[in-house]
């Protein structure tokens, strides 16, 4: 069998300041990329010369688009048998392909891999917390863990023929601010194989302007939209985790004051949950009957509450 090949693949829009870190990391690898790539998607400043400058091969987009079409450019283009997508403003330890390179070569691998990462403070590198994957809980039921946690891709190894054949990332413009999570779902719900490596060789960075963090109320509506999306494509088995999900995000949809939140309740509902589970027991009780009235109240003390 053949050596397999690992593409790091970089989605970037204005990370002309972050880039030289990243690309740092991916030089300091104790075995290099086969290939690195970085997705320019129509950027104002200086994003395609600082990757040249590192080596890195530029694909250059015409309009923004966003980073699902960016990503899936980037795997379009590698001719490396595994692709590892890394936002440009995280980090790689240097072990990281070599680590990538105990999976790829082994011929039972799994479709997808997930890392456990770090996540910390740009500014401070202060450690924030790690994130352990379950790797019993990924291997025996992937959907289920798909649907119930959060996987951003910077923590994954993907085998670029399943990615391409289970078609890729979701471009619809309804998920754009949940890819991440559609993007496993679609992954999960072909039938592709994840495991987890439990070794610590990602760095998830923390700043202030980040996409999600300037974008809450869009990330709760984009993750309605998933969800919506998912509903008709499950079995009754996954209904309960599905509406559950659900319900977390009428908590947030009440929290950002949204006109959406019956329609979260309502499909909960539909799916088997009458009321949530993970709620104090006032509020699992009271949702029984008045739900939309009971999360907006709650949601309406709590902001009084932290603006006293």
């Amino acid at each position: 069998m053949r050596p397999q090949t690992l593409a790091l693949c970089i989605p970037a829009y204005n990370a002309a300041e972050f880039l030289p870190r990243l690309l740092q990391s991916a030089a300091n690898q104790t075995t290099r990329f086969d290939e690195i790539l970085v997705y320019d998607d129509a950027s104002t400043d200086d994003t395609m010369a600082v990757a040249k400058k590192w080596g890195a091969r530029v694909i250059r987009g015409e309009a923004n688009c966003g980073c699902s079409q960016g990503k899936n450019a980037l795997a379009a283009a590698t001719t490396c048998d595994w692709i590892h997508f890394h936002d440009a403003d995280d980090d790689l330890k240097p072990d990281f392909v070599a680590r990538a390179h105990h999976w790829m070569d082994d011929p039972d691998c799994p479709d997808i891999v997930l890392f456990d990462y770090e996540y910390r403070d740009i500014a401070s590198d202060e450690l924030i917390a790690i994130r352990h994957f379950d790797s019993q809980a990924l291997t025996t039921d992937p959907l289920r863990f798909a649907i119930t946690e959060q996987i951003n891709p910077f923590c994954g190894l993907y085998r670029k023929a399943d990615f391409i054949r289970a078609g890729g990332y979701d471009t619809d413009p309804t998920v754009l601010y949940n890819e991440d999570c559609a993007f496993h779902l679609r992954m999960a719900l072909a039938g592709l194989r994840f495991g987890a490596d439990d070794h610590v060789s990602i760095i998830n960075l923390r700043r202030s302007g980040s996409m999600s963090s300037a974008n809450q109320a869009k990330c709760v509506l984009a993750r309605l939209a998933l969800l919506r999306k998912t509903a008709p494509r499950l079995t009754p088995n996954y209904h309960l985790a599905l509406a559950d999900e659900l319900w977390r995000t009428a908590r947030h949809l009440a929290h950002h004051q949204r006109n959406e939140l019956p329609d979260a309740i309502a499909l909960a509902r539909q799916l088997g949950r009458r009321s949530p589970q993970n709620e104090p027991r006032w509020v699992r009780h009271l949702s029984y009957f008045l739900p939309v009235t009971i999360f907006r109240f709650r949601a309406a003390y709590i902001r009084r509450r932290d603006h006293a």
